[in-house]
């Protein structure tokens, strides 16, 4: 996430907190997908295309062979709110062992944020979707 610097998910957490209501958290997930390198149009191929978003989303993994290896996650989407909840995710997971994004309470964690009740059954599909692949890929790691 080149243009933000390193977040955590506290920062996140306390950002969030800042928000009175959901239409600015929105616009906040959305300015953080704003944030995210562009993916180039080479790795956005059917392979690295998530299955089960309503929306394109395309997410590749950089390994970092350490020690420890961390896995560090390219990705990008052609809508703005899945690209902020991608960000979100790039927040929670990128960078990481793959032991700690195996070990990670990710259903908890939006509960933490108040994104489970607050986005569609869709969206919360596809988060889904993009979690599964990020786990997939730190197992193949």
């Amino acid at each position: 996430m080149s243009d933000m610097p390193q977040m955590t998910l506290d920062d996140l957490a306390e950002n969030f907190a800042l928000f009175d209501d959901w239409e600015d958290r929105y616009r906040y997930i959305i300015d953080l997908g704003k944030k995210l390198p562009p993916m180039p149009e080479a790795e956005k191929t059917e392979a690295s295309k998530v299955r089960g978003c309503m929306s394109q989303v395309w997410l590749v993994v950089l390994p970092d062979p350490g020690p420890p290896k961390r896995l560090t996650f390219h990705v990008d989407s052609d809508a703005h709110i899945v690209r902020g909840l991608a960000a979100v995710m790039m927040i929670i997971f990128s960078g990481r062992t793959p032991e700690e994004i195996l070990a990670i309470d990710a259903d908890g964690i939006f509960a933490r944020l108040g994104l489970d009740s607050h986005i569609s059954p869709n969206r919360r599909n596809g988060v889904a979707s993009m979690i599964a692949t990020i786990q997939a890929m730190a197992r193949a790691a």
